[in-house]
């Protein structure tokens, strides 16, 4: 019979500790000490007769690692394996010549953020070798994993469940210690999104008395989770309203939510990142249950900030205009609701797709083609929302170039390049009924008294056409900006407060110092 392994958390019931050989089991750790204090009673709590193996990334594992005298194997055996990623690759391969891992159960503390760095394909691949390798020898792998940020992290592993048996957190809160599952298999069933408060006591972990009686959360469909700016300082409407100062505070209690409403506050526009940040480690670790709601409360959204906040995650995003009632009537209408987007795994990706050109203002013909190409060709983004295209042929009498300088893109992303007597602009994430708003923004002067025509493109394969007939314009045909002439900066008599420039008084003498006296 194959032997079963437990994880070092006392009181935690069979469901969510066992770990039969034949598989493998992830556990993230917000703090490197806490996963040295979880393999050191993982090892007490196995059986005298136990085969344990410790592989120590990058770690002196004679200093960390202690054997219980009362508990515990008689013998555990330690390999260190350099902090590469190569050294990742290979372990496996370099631990058959050294042991027969069979009815083994193997530890892996890797290094601090090792897997940071790692493309999420490679780590992928490496699961898949990985968990085949311990099927095949029948052993138990267990990889602690310390990371400043386990919640990016789980959130790439959430679609591993076919390589990992297991997957869970340990994350410290306020002077709490949270143990985070997101599934576990074993011979007693599958386990999953269990949210469990532990302790460590002298060095032991336990699960918190309150909580041996709660195995699965009860349903928190009516629960209402909401920033209290949301209201404008009404009152909780029912008794399901639960109201938080901060977005933190709410992203906390959230994460044991299964099925709740929550409702995030965006007051301005540097919020967008953090809040984004939080939505998706929501629905990536807490399911598509949940009724996610970004409130705005001032005018700082725009279209590429509420495309990621509902890539991330959200369900809906409501506008800074809409009044009290209606944000209730929205708040209403997602109740029951399944959430069914896709949501990438790694945020990064949301994040690039965002802003995936980091252009703006003139650029050369051929630069300012691969650009728009580049755009057009983005899978990540939405189809025919990418921007829009204009050519605007001056009127006689202005050259190309002079129009040029009447030119002035504000937004990142915004392009604008010469060549064949006409002026190419392309305007991302701009929607054509927004055109003539934004040219009046980028132009000081109406467009109608510089340009004779224009011509306008909108759709993936009208700009990906008009791209084709631009590439076959020679370099000969293409126009460059004038000659900016290098003027003398007049020296001026003044100094900056901080606020505004003062000029500096200059002292005068009204009389000479040989005054002609009277008589």
């Amino acid at each position: 019979m194959d032997p079963v392994f437990s994880i070092g958390i006392q009181s935690l019931w069979d469901e969510l500790r066992h770990m039969p050989a034949g598989g493998v089991w992830w556990i993230n750790a917000d703090r490197e000490q806490d996963g040295i204090n979880l393999i050191n009673q993982t090892i007490a709590t196995q059986d005298k007769e136990a085969k344990v193996a410790i592989i120590g990334m990058g770690h002196d594992l004679h200093k960390i690692m202690h054997l219980d005298n009362d508990h515990g194997p008689e013998k555990v055996q330690l390999f260190t394996m350099p902090n590469q990623e190569n050294g990742l690759y290979f372990f496996t391969r370099d631990l058959l010549c050294s042991i027969e891992p069979e009815n083994y159960l193997l530890i892996l503390l890797c290094a601090n953020n090792a897997f940071q760095n790692i493309p999420v394909d490679n780590l992928q691949r490496w699961l898949e070798k990985t968990h085949a390798w311990a099927k095949y020898h029948k052993c138990a792998l267990l990889i602690i994993n310390p990371s400043g940020n386990s919640d990016k992290q789980t959130s790439i592993l959430m679609s591993e469940y076919r390589t990992l048996f297991g997957l869970a957190s340990l994350r410290y809160q306020n002077d709490l210690h949270v143990y985070d599952v997101a599934w576990w298999c074993n011979e007693k069933g599958v386990s999953a999104r269990q949210q469990l408060q532990i302790l460590n006591l002298q060095g032991r972990w336990q699960l918190a008395e309150r909580e041996e009686t709660s195995v699965q959360p009860r349903s928190d469909e009516k629960r209402i989770l909401s920033n209290i700016a949301v209201l404008e300082g009404a009152p909780p409407l029912s008794e399901y309203w639960s109201l938080f100062e901060t977005n933190e505070a709410l992203f906390e209690e959230a994460r044991a939510s299964q099925a709740a409403t929550l409702i995030f506050a965006l007051t301005q526009n540097n919020q967008i990142d953090s809040i984004a940040r939080q939505i998706h480690t929501l629905r990536r670790q807490r399911g598509s249950g949940l009724k996610i709601i970004v409130r705005e409360s001032h005018a700082s959204l725009r279209a590429t900030d509420e495309r990621l906040l509902l890539g991330c995650g959200a369900n809906m995003v409501i506008p800074w205009n809409a009044p009290l009632s209606r944000c209730l009537t929205l708040i209403e209408s997602v109740q029951g609701q399944q959430f069914n987007r896709r949501v990438p795994e790694d945020i990064t990706t949301l994040l690039s797709m965002t802003q995936p050109l980091k252009l703006r203002g003139f650029q050369p013909w051929g630069t300012f083609c691969d650009a728009v190409s580049n755009m057009v060709n983005n899978q990540l983004l939405p189809a025919d929302g990418k921007g829009v295209m204009v050519a605007l042929r001056p009127v006689p009498g202005i050259r190309v170039e002079q129009a040029l300088t009447l030119c002035r893109p504000n937004r990142t992303g915004d392009i604008v390049s010469i060549g064949d007597n006409r002026l190419v602009l392309f305007l991302s994430f701009c929607r054509v009924n927004d055109l003539d708003t934004a040219l009046n923004h980028i132009f000081p002067l109406p467009t109608a008294d510089i340009f004779s025509n224009r011509m306008v493109w909108f759709e993936d394969n009208q700009i990906a056409a008009e791209l084709v007939q631009m590439r076959t314009l020679t370099p000969d045909q293409w126009a460059k900006p004038l000659i900016v002439t290098s003027e003398t900066k007049k020296v001026i008599n003044a100094e900056h407060d901080g606020t505004a420039w003062r000029r500096i008084p200059e002292h005068y003498r009204l009389l000479s110092e040989t005054t002609e006296r009277t008589s």
